[in-house]
């Protein structure tokens, strides 16, 4: 089944593909094509080198604009590169992800507050709130926003996409190459494109809600449970991908337990500071 047709995906399936078997809502809630849609997310890491329709960016843009902006100060801006020997380098910075040279187009979203802070030196204000990390948390938060709305849009349209948190291994690398003013990091990439047709990838089973969901409080009174029921769903998915991590606590296991799997960005708040975020 094409995991991306949500429109021909009830919402039982829909669930189902979620969670995995066993691990799906006990109530069914509303149900229409946009949550169909969001439903059927899956990362793709391989695509066709084929152009996306004219006036595509600037439509993934507008529905990124669309999303809430802390008091709109609008602390976000986006790079769309599509010249290959950048996307070589940002694939570099990446560990050598090749889909980034594959797709084509590679958005790198910006935590900017560049651009306020050259407004207030236009209009002879000093902007007290830039240098704090308050702000900086404010930029990264809209650019994700952004980012996601920007990800709907596009599936909505029939394209695929994946997230790349890598370019934080060098950003201020991500910084030169895209001539970056100081105040503004590139915080993940995102490639969107076609797939290749060898992509066959599912839909990626989540934690239960009864893992993430608490109402009033906070409670870990099911959470062993959750995660041993949820590493087994993992394992079923994970042999038919042939995953070398095969449940979910390997993976966080391998990804958290030691700083080298960082890829340098254990060092990312002197990175920063170097590149106009004091983080006060």
């Amino acid at each position: 089944m094409d995991v991306n047709a949500s429109s021909t995906v009830s919402q039982a399936q829909a669930l189902n593909l979620r969670y995995g078997d066993g691990g799906e809502p006990a109530v069914q809630g509303p149900w229409n094509d946009v949550i169909a849609t969001l439903l059927s997310h899956r990362s793709v890491r391989g695509f066709l080198p084929d152009a996306l329709p004219a006036g595509t960016v600037e439509t993934l843009v507008a529905a990124a604009q669309s999303a809430s902006t802390s008091s709109n100060l609008q602390t976000w801006s986006v790079v769309a590169v599509t010249d290959p020997a950048k996307k070589a380098a940002m694939a570099k910075i990446a560990n050598n992800q090749k889909h980034i040279e594959q797709c084509p187009v590679f958005l790198v979203w910006l935590a900017d507050v560049s651009r306020n802070e050259r407004l207030g030196a236009a209009e002879g204000v000093t902007l007290e709130t830039i240098p704090h990390f308050e702000t900086y948390l404010v930029a990264a938060i809209d650019a994700a926003l952004a980012a996601q709305n920007a990800t709907v849009a596009a599936e909505s349209l029939g394209l695929n996409m994946v997230y790349i948190g890598a370019l934080r291994n060098d950003p201020a690398e991500v910084g030169r190459l895209l001539n970056l003013p100081p105040g503004a990091m590139g915080v993940f990439g995102m490639c969107v494109g076609y797939p290749l047709p060898t992509v066959t990838n599912e839909v990626k089973p989540r934690l239960p809600q009864s893992a993430i969901l608490y109402h009033n409080e906070y409670s870990t009174a099911t959470e062993a449970a959750d995660r041993a029921a949820y590493d087994k769903r993992m394992a079923t998915f994970s042999q038919r991908h042939e995953m070398t991590q095969d449940t979910w606590t390997k993976r966080v296991i391998g990804r958290m337990q030691k700083i080298a799997a960082m890829s340098g960005r254990d060092k990312l708040v002197s990175i920063l500071h170097g590149m106009g975020f004091p983080l006060r």
